[in-house]
């Protein structure tokens, strides 16, 4: 069986792209291989996580490449040299324009620290969600994994998993648990299902 090869998108620590290859290392990722991760950010943890896994990586943000454009069309060109056929941004920073996105229709996987369509959109990411979640006072958040489309954190909702917000939480406590809880559960079962998906349309199922 010829797997759907994945390239994971990060910006910091990489700790779902670890969940990603901690999943694949335990056989969760039947489907998928995970070939490629691209980095935002030169000083990325998630680039050691990657060289510790043998996966080739690369950097690659809009500032290095001189724009928005620059940066997409050397994406582009990375992801048809490594054959990818899924994308999954694990923590990745950099908006991805609506020419981009529409090129790989039901292809983009994102993991959202919350329950869409609460809390997000722009501006919403990392520790801010949680201080969004706190302030609210909500009782229960989540993770949402999502497919990527021209509209931020609008695509059509693939999984989720809801956690209890505890009296005592602090915006890192509860970062903490929703990662531990949710995104690191969702996001491998999510990268599996469409590697699946891929797998059979491909005829190699």
């Amino acid at each position: 069986m010829k797997k759907a090869k994945i390239a994971v998108l990060v910006s910091g620590g990489g700790t779902n792209l670890q969940a990603l290859l901690d999943a694949q290392a335990a056989g969760l990722l039947p489907h998928g291989q995970i070939a490629l991760v691209v980095s935002s950010n030169a000083g990325a943890y998630a680039l050691t996580r990657a060289a510790n896994a043998n996966i080739p990586a690369k950097t690659l943000s809009p500032k290095l490449c001189g724009g928005q454009e620059a940066f997409e069309e050397a994406l582009s060109c990375l992801l048809a040299e490594h054959e990818i056929d899924l994308i999954v941004l694990a923590g990745f920073l950099t908006i991805l324009s609506a020419n981009f996105t529409s090129r790989w229709p039901s292809r983009i996987l994102n993991v959202h620290p919350s329950l869409i369509p609460s809390f997000c959109g722009a501006g919403m990411y990392g520790l801010k969600v949680h201080k969004a979640a706190l302030s609210a006072g909500v009782k229960v958040t989540g993770a949402t994994v999502h497919f990527v489309n021209e509209v931020l954190d609008g695509g059509r909702i693939l999984l989720q998993k809801a956690v209890d917000v505890l009296p005592d939480d602090t915006p890192e406590t509860l970062q903490r648990r929703v990662m531990e809880q949710a995104e690191w559960q969702l996001l491998p079962r999510a990268a599996e299902m469409v590697s699946e998906q891929i797998v059979k349309e491909n005829g190699n199922a």
